[in-house]
């Protein structure tokens, strides 16, 4: 086997996959994406002209888009657990949960690290403004769509908690979790406890003053 994995520390998406490869205890090279390793940069592009990453390149084959790689992990080098069931109804619970944080939390996060990245105050308030709205939705149906579980799909730790992870760590920055939401805010705390995320904040912690809207002191 031999995996590489071609992304940024800081990087939410990024943390996605690793907190997978971490989990599932699979070997892998890493690959950084930044001004100091312009060849990994220039093979990157190479074989994903799209200009997104995390990209998995195993053996000869790229393998893009964070769920598809972390299934494609488990499908073909299996690891020490499993991060979706094996039932097919509870794996599409999963993959559900999956889509709900990527779509609207990280995305919606990213709109206003976005805006506040092109340096326009303008933008940069409405951007805000617009995560703080949809940030607040998302937030209101995941704390009772969490209630009583341990993570999020249950007590078993799933794909879904490998995007809930990096999600909810910068989406509280941007519009933090209110007071109001205990079992969201639990549920995060948890999520950072946890050893495959825990190792991948502190491999990006260099990189936290490249956040636009101001790293807190915390977490």
């Amino acid at each position: 086997m031999s995996l590489a994995l071609y992304g940024h520390p800081f990087s939410s998406y990024t943390q996605k996959v690793l907190i997978a490869l971490y989990e599932m205890g699979l070997p892998f090279e890493f690959r950084c994406i930044g001004p100091d390793s312009p060849q990994h940069v220039q093979e990157w592009l190479r074989r994903w002209p799209l200009r997104k990453f995390p990209m998995l390149l195993d053996g000869e084959r790229d393998v893009v888009e964070t769920s598809i790689i972390i299934e494609y992990l488990q499908l073909v080098h299996p690891g020490r657990i499993r991060l979706l069931p094996e039932d097919p109804r509870l794996a599409l619970d999963v993959r559900f949960l999956d889509r709900f944080f990527d779509l609207h939390v990280m995305n919606i996060m990213q709109r206003a690290v976005d805006a506040a990245l092109t340096g326009d105050p303008v933008k940069r308030q409405e951007g805000l403004a617009f995560a703080s709205e949809r940030l607040e939705r998302a937030y209101a149906w995941l704390e009772g769509a969490l209630v009583g579980r341990t993570w999020a799909n249950g007590d078993d730790f799933t794909l879904a908690d490998c995007a809930a992870a990096p999600s909810l760590f910068y989406a509280d920055w941007t519009y933090p979790i209110g007071n109001s939401y205990p079992v969201l805010r639990a549920y995060r705390s948890r999520l950072l406890g946890r050893p495959s995320f825990a190792r991948a904040v502190e491999e990006a912690r260099p990189f936290r003053h490249l956040f636009p809207l101001g790293a807190p002191d915390r977490d």
